[in-house]
């Protein structure tokens, strides 16, 4: 099963470069993958006795393993999936060969993306694991969306894949809560253990009621069926394929999958009997009002869906091998149908039933092929489409399962199979009768004649169903491996001839009534009701959608105005009322907890509540900043106390790094801001940010009271040492425990400093801070050298340079004694810095932390020296040590695991030094490397963006005043 799905993923890599290089032509060693994966179905078919199984471990904490069973229903679903999938592509190489010889653009990954639906599709059904079959199940939803939107070019294709991306997505998501519900419920999330003890009760209905609407939107079932006529834009082999064989065969594969284990659920039977029913009805009498040979057809498998939905659905073994039989059947002779309809709009260039006259007699072969499918269709004998629905008819008739509703179903069936004779011939004649013509139209007289190997895969599936009509013993001995597991029986087998009984009588009814309608039909439209008594599913979807466009643009505009303080109110107001609704309307222990453990967190306390008061009286900016630090201070001073003191350094590096760009920002606006403005504002503003602290505050404290057992803090300092080698919890948590979540928050530092620089440098957004050697020149009188800028002399600097870049600076910014001690102080934050890196993994500190006091140390170069100093401290572009830290981190979990390990795992590495003597190193300080790069790139790119170019437009400014 694994080289199967391996096979089909080279195949589809393989794809692209083999259209490139051979054309259309290459689809036929692509064809070969879905074939020798169907001779290895045939050579591995399971039995009752050996269920071929494939377990692989993968993400076990969620019960994602990879567990893959093979039996008889996933055995004759492959069957279809890739046979029918061989000879779609064997078709493609004749479907698109066009006569100017030119090859479509996007072919290439068209032929990738068929090939990958084969595998997808193939997976699908072999997954045992809810999670992993949702997976193949969105993988066909997303491959289907590609595929439909093959003619990009064209609005009606790209209209027709997002419907169809819609709907099925929508599906999927319901079922994915159903998948989750139902697993949680059982304590697995194996279909086979799932069906064999099914969970009871209200969760469990509900559960089954969300899973099934995933299915029935697949297979296209009212009210969701609208998607499927809409996707016939895509190619003809698409439709064959997707909408005819596999992809909506996906949604019925599920349902006769779980019908065994949940047929008697409340909810079951009336959604998938009754809204299969309403299907086989509505979309059978849509089929016999178009024009069109690809929608007759499309709404005609919506209406088959609809019936294979109702026997697969319902219940009992008898049923369910009528609803296996009809969906084999459906799958034969409604792709080859399709294929028949892409050869005449291939070599005729239209598929309108009122352009189209005399093909029967000009086109023969062509002509014998749909017969034969549309015979099989139209449910005639000695197709296997009689057969099929004889066995519908009498399984129905003498159903316990469905008991007394037993009549009304199978009422429902000969209604909608009068549809389907009506509709058969509708197509048989538009396609191909004369029309009381004594010549063919004219795109029938200028068509060119298709080749034979365009006609081979549409002859091989209509043979099929004369086939196994003739020997439907083939057949039933495959089905019945899989309906003989099922309850509630009573032997019945496929045969083309039961005698004469109810189900023959039927038949005979359907054929004559649908005839008889349909040579009339030039009568009927008279009595024909001018509007849909059940409306259009299509313009409601598109009423839907844009009535959702208008309520989104609405809601859009009343919460995000383009202004930040209206939007920060909005998020903070959901913070504050979503939670505590929850809380007052669910369970709640009584907290128990102490409001402080030592005077010294009452003084501090007492600051914060000061100093955040006074930012919210003061008027000057640079006051009011400095006051909110002084409240992240002593938030840090509080973590100190608690024990924690990682938490406090970082805390007060980043508090200290956030008010110098505080600072840095503040020197372009005015240094108050507007007294109206604030005195209007400062209420609310007081109100909600109370309402917020109160909000955290509550939840904390409940939330601590509500833990029952140990929490996970308590076995973190075990896990960190053993499993990460280092006795710095908080350091291992990060690049080792869970570096996963370090990965992403380093990734959105990298998000934010490409930003800010992108806002400010708008057209530039690399480079690294400007130099001294790069200042420009003064032109010098001849016969001197050219020299750089020189401000004028400043008793208050004296003769010593103590920066280089303090050269390029104006003189009354200059500060001799800050000069002094960055020069001084400079290596010993550095060392500092590189202290944190080295002994974060057993002490306080880290890449983050090392990194912070890192872009300190620059913070004061710059604040010393100017946009030159900064320069000439690290001349190195921000944009590249940001990739390069990025690129570290990421390396470390790629070669974990190419070496064996999981992604981001420690390994120790010792060796011995002449002069350190032994050493002992973890993988993961490499990581941190990459945090500590990071970190210093983000303060670089800060610094230069609203720090030194700032600097040059506020030069730039000034001195077209002073001008």
């Amino acid at each position: 099963m694994l080289a199967v799905l391996l096979a089909h993923a080279v195949a589809t890599a393989l794809a692209p470069l083999l259209v490139a290089r051979w054309g259309r032509m290459a689809f036929y060693p692509l064809a070969l993958v879905p074939l020798g994966s169907l001779v290895w179905v045939a050579l591995n078919w399971p039995d009752s006795d050996h269920v071929p199984t494939l377990n692989i471990p993968w993400v076990e904490e969620l019960s994602m393993n990879i567990t893959l069973r093979f039996d008889s229903l996933a055995a004759i679903m492959s069957v279809l999936v890739l046979a029918i999938g061989a000879l779609v592509l064997f078709y493609c190489a004749d479907y698109f060969h066009h006569r100017d010889g030119r090859i479509e653009k996007r072919l290439p990954s068209f032929a990738a993306e068929l090939v990958a639906f084969s595998g997808s599709m193939f997976g699908l059904v072999i997954s045992d694991n809810m999670l992993v079959l949702y997976i193949f199940w969105e993988t066909t939803t997303v491959l289907s969306f590609l595929l439909v939107g093959h003619y990009a070019e064209r609005a009606t294709s790209r209209r027709a894949a997002t419907q169809a991306l819609l709907v099925t997505t929508f599906g999927g998501l319901a079922m994915l809560i159903g998948i989750v519900v139902l697993g949680h419920l059982a304590g697995t999330y194996l279909l086979s253990e799932l069906i064999a003890a099914p969970p009871t009760g209200t969760a469990a209905t509900i559960g089954v009621a969300l899973i099934l609407v995933g299915a029935l939107s697949k297979s296209a079932i009212v009210p969701l069926h609208f998607w499927l006529p809409g996707a016939m834009a895509a190619p003809t082999p698409v439709s064959a394929y997707l909408h005819a064989a596999a992809m909506v065969k996906a949604g019925v594969y599920l349902v006769a999958r779980m019908t065994p284990g949940f047929a008697d659920t409340p909810l079951w039977r009336p959604m998938v009997v009754g809204l299969g029913l309403v299907t086989m009805m509505v979309a059978g009498w849509r089929a016999v009002r178009e024009y069109d040979l690809k929608l007759i057809l499309a709404f005609g498998t919506v209406s088959q869906l609809g019936l294979i939905t109702v026997m697969v659905g319902a219940g009992g073994s008898d049923m369910m091998l009528a609803g296996l039989a009809m969906l084999c059947a459906h799958a034969m002779f409604k792709a080859a149908l399709f294929m028949v309809v892409g050869v005449i709009d291939h070599a005729t260039g239209t598929r309108d039933i009122r352009r189209l006259a005399g093909l029967g007699r000009h086109h023969k072969p062509l002509f014998a092929i749909a017969v034969g499918a549309t015979a099989s269709m139209a449910a005639l004998p000695p197709f296997f489409g009689f057969v099929a629905k004889e066995a519908d008819l009498e399984t129905v008739a003498h159903s316990p399962a469905l008991g007394a509703a037993a009549p009304y179903v199978l009422a429902g069936i000969v209604i909608g199979s009068v549809f389907t004779t009506i509709y058969s011939l509708r197509f048989l004649w538009g396609a191909f009768s004369d029309k009381g013509l004594d010549r063919p139209s004219a795109r029938v007289a200028e068509m060119h004649r298709p080749p034979v190997t365009f006609l081979a895969a549409p002859a091989v599936l209509a043979a099929a169903g004369l086939l196994f009509g003739l020997w439907p013993a083939g057949l039933d001995a495959a089905l019945d491996e899989y309906t003989d597991s099922i309850p509630g029986g009573s032997g019945y087998h496929l045969a083309l001839w039961h005698g004469l009984g109810l189900p023959l009588v039927l038949s005979a009814v359907v054929l004559a009534t649908g005839v008889a309608a349909f040579l009339i039909r030039r009568r009927l439209p008279r009595n024909r009701v001018a509007y849909l008594p059940l409306g259009n599913a299509d313009r409601i979807y598109d009423a839907t959608i844009r009535g959702l466009d208008v309520l989104s643009v609405r809601l859009t505009g009343s919460t995000q105005r383009g202004s930040l303080p209206v939007t920060q109110s909005v998020i903070l107001c959901t913070l504050v009322a979503f939670p505590l609704g929850a809380l007052a309307v669910g369970t709640r222990d009584h907290p128990h907890f102490a409001l402080w453990d030592s005077p010294l967190v009452v003084v501090i306390g007492l600051l914060m509540l000061a100093s955040s008061i006074g930012a919210t009286l003061m008027r000057n900016r640079l006051a009011a900043v400095l006051l909110i630090g002084v409240a992240g201070y002593g938030c840090g001073a509080i973590f100190a106390f608690h024990g924690a003191p990682d938490l406090a350094l970082t805390q007060f590096l980043v508090e200290t790094l956030v008010l110098v760009i505080f600072v840095l920002v503040l020197r372009t606006l005015p240094a108050e801001s507007d007294a109206a403005k604030i005195n209007s504002h400062r209420l609310p503003r007081a109100l909600l940010a109370l309402a917020v602290g109160a909000a955290v505050t509550t939840l904390t404290v409940y939330a601590m009271a509500a833990r029952t057992g140990v929490g996970i803090a308590e076995l973190l300092p075990d896990a960190a040492y053993y499993r990460g080698h280092g006795a710095n919890t908080v350091n291992v948590l990060l690049v080792d425990i869970r570096a996963w979540d370090t990965m992403g928050e380093v990734m959105v530092l990298l998000v934010a400093a490409t930003g800010v620089a992108s806002l400010v440098f708008r057209h530039r957004r690399f480079g690294t801070a400007p130099r001294v050697g790069t200042a420009p020149r003064v032109t010098a009188p001849a016969g001197q050298p050219d020299i750089a800028p020189v401000f004028a002399y400043s008793p208050a600097i004296g003769d010593v340079t103590w920066l280089r870049g303090s050269e390029m600076r104006d003189p009354r910014y200059r500060s001799l004694i800050l000069e002094v001690a960055t020069r001084i102080i400079f290596p010993l934050i550095m060392v500092l810095s590189a202290y944190f890196f080295f002994a974060g993994h057993n002490t306080p500190g880290g890449g983050f932390s090392g990194g912070l006091t890192a872009g300190l140390a620059l913070v004061l170069r710059y604040l010393a020296g100017g946009r030159y100093e900064l320069g000439e401290t690290l001349p190195l572009d921000a944009g590249k040590i940001l990739g390069t830290g990025l690129g570290l981190s990421a390396g470390v979990a790629v070669i974990s695991i190419l070496l064996g390990a999981p992604a981001l795992s420690s390994a120790v590495l010792q060796f011995d030094l002449p002069v350190f003597g032994h050493v002992k190193l973890v993988t993961a300080l490499f990581f941190d490397l990459g945090v500590y790069l990071i970190v210093v790139g983000l303060v670089l790119d800060v610094l230069r963006s609203l720090g030194a170019r700032v600097d040059v437009e506020t030069a730039v400014t000034t001195k077209a005043v002073t001008r």
